[in-house]
């Protein structure tokens, strides 16, 4: 019998798998009402250094993860929320998973993870790719030059350029660094769809990775013959190792076996969404689910998704998706590849010993200090303008062979002014992107933030300045994890689709933060000079930033092939 959604004694769970760690979150099914959650840090956190098994070293730009981490969000945090929430497991009805993604990974038939198998443990590209491994930008170049000669149609949706964060550039770094381990991949699979398969022990595709990361268009991946003038062997990647039925978002797409029961201390049997993306399975978490509700997912990175009510082919976005974040519209994705980690970064390498003095006295973090250091400063008074490109940038060059740039410093320029510069270019970085999608023909209605990050109010009212426009913030403080199990509660059939359950369980404060027309003003100079520098170095003919990465990466490489060659069981 289907579950009342007024019945007070329904819940469900969301587990939203991030970068590193996993969080589960028991919610009321009738009213959105989280009761508990529970948080489990990664061992092996990111991979990044050296290979677990067999030590070997991991050339510049790689990022790996274990896969048993992820279990292991399974069989703790999920056991951890529902104690904590005091309900009796019995009145679960669904569960519901997230994931960071691109995160990929190589397994057998069956579901085994290459990176567990003896044979292959010790070979760096057995190994999960984590969405953050920027290795293959060679072969997303490639990847995009060939669809461009040959008049490619989907190369139009993915903004006119693909990551070299999903599937098929790191797919084809494999078979060409390492043939024999690309040989023995039977599944190239979204750990989204993964962690699924662990759940309920069938294996599953989801539209959302399917088209955003897997280059799925109008009923089908790319042909045999354009992957084979990529590389011969590469002919049967789509037909062989990804090409599975596609389940919608919000669908059941199975039961919870006896295992996973046993791991999660759930009733066997209970409903099994289809696998999701962490920052579009937030959309109806934050009732951001109505064309031109913009979501930015602030965390580390941030993802920004909106629906649209027609198809645009909008340059340097991350794709273009029917039904990619809700039934009915077409979902547009694009990101920054860092945000929270440009900020951790100067935090960890630019706070002198005196203001970690002054922290500490004052029960204060860096961040804390920092901002409270620069809130009062007026806009441009800094003299400084940074790119936001840490990290490459996701959108809209889609190129993550850029750097960071930093313009304006002298003697006199202090921690906390850095600090500023950073959080502005992070905004300035989300204007190019939603002027490229209004440009585009994608109207923009409303701003809505989720994630970590907004919780801090000088950062949401320089985006609210520099935006011109309020910015919403979602209520819940886990978003992914909330919108995962509203997902849960519509496949067990606690609601008839997404839009129901997110009206009756999601939350949101409308414009929280209303733009300054003054500080708007100083921001719209400040970000005519940040467009100077994009455009110099982002799309000029000085390739300064390329050359230095080029000048770094010779240098590591060769260290690490060194280092591997003294492993003689390690391949890279």
């Amino acid at each position: 019998m289907t579950p009342a959604p007024d019945d007070p004694q329904r819940y469900v769970v969301g587990i939203d798998f991030g970068t590193l760690s996993g969080r589960a979150v028991v919610v009321r099914v009738a009213d959105g009402e989280e009761l508990a959650s529970a948080v489990h840090d990664y061992a092996h956190a990111v991979i990044d250094r050296t290979l677990p098994v067999g030590g070997a070293t991991l050339p510049p730009d790689w990022a790996l993860q274990h896969p048993d981490d992820w279990r292991e969000v399974l069989r703790t945090a999920v056991p951890a929320a529902v104690a904590e929430a005091g309900i009796d497991p019995a009145e679960v009805i669904g569960i519901a998973t997230d994931f960071t993604a691109c995160t990929v990974l190589p397994v057998l038939a069956d579901g085994t993870p290459l990176a567990e198998v003896e044979e292959f443990s010790a070979r760096p590209h057995a190994w999960p790719k984590l969405w953050k491994h920027h290795a293959a930008q060679h072969q997303a170049d490639r990847i995009n030059e060939l669809a461009h000669q040959r008049g490619e149609k989907w190369i139009s949706r993915y903004g006119g350029k693909i990551s070299a964060e999903w599937q098929y550039a790191k797919a084809l770094q494999v078979l060409e660094e390492d043939p024999r381990t690309y040989t023995a991949i039977e599944r190239w699979i979204e750990a989204a769809d993964w962690i699924v398969w662990q759940l309920c022990g069938t294996e599953t595709r989801n539209t959302c990775t399917a088209g955003y990361k897997g280059i799925f268009q109008d009923g089908q991946y790319p042909s045999a013959d354009y992957l084979a003038a990529l590389h011969p062997d590469f002919a049967d990647f789509a037909a062989t190792r990804l090409d599975r039925p596609l389940s919608q978002l919000g669908s059941r797409v199975g039961s919870l076996t006896g295992q996973a029961a046993a791991w999660t201390g759930l009733p066997e049997g209970i409903a099994v969404a289809a696998g999701n993306v962490d920052a579009h399975v937030a959309a109806p978490a934050a009732q951001a689910v109505e064309n031109g509700q913009l979501l930015a997912i602030m965390g580390t990175s941030t993802c920004h998704v909106v629906n649209g009510a027609t198809l645009a082919d909008v340059p340097g976005i991350c794709g273009v998706v029917d039904g990619g974040i809700i039934a009915g519209s077409y979902g547009y994705e694009a990101g920054q590849s860092a945000v929270g980690d440009i900020f951790a970064w100067w935090t960890g390498q630019g706070v002198p010993a005196d203001y970690l003095a002054e922290a500490a006295e004052l029960g204060e973090d860096s961040h804390q200090l920092l901002t409270r250091k620069a809130a009062d400063q007026p806009v441009g008074g800094h003299g400084l303008v940074a790119l936001d490109w840490m990290n490459g940038n996701r959108s809209t060059l889609v190129d993550h062979h850029l750097s960071g740039v930093i313009v304006g410093l002298t003697l006199a320029t202090r921690p906390e002014e850095i600090y500023r510069a950073l959080l502005e270019a992070t905004a300035f970085g989300t204007r190019a992107i939603v002027d490229a999608l209004e440009q585009g023909g994608v109207p923009v209605t409303e701003f809505i933030v989720t994630g970590g990050l907004k919780k801090n109010a000088l950062l949401m009212q320089i985006y609210a300045d520099v935006l011109r426009r309020p910015v919403s913030l979602a209520v819940s403080t886990q978003g992914p994890a909330l919108g995962s199990a509203i997902h849960a509660a519509v496949a067990a059939g606690a609601y008839p689709d997404v839009r129901a359950g997110a009206a009756a369980m999601g939350r949101v404060e409308r414009a929280a933060y209303q733009p300054d027309p003054d500080r708007a003003d100083a921001y719209d100079a400040l970000y005519a000079e940040y467009r100077l520098l994009h455009d110099h170095f982002g799309t000029g003919p000085d390739k300064a930033l390329h050359r230095l990465r080029s000048i770094r990466n010779a240098a590591l490489t060769a260290t690490a092939t060194t280092a591997a060659a003294a492993s003689p069981n390690s391949e890279v």
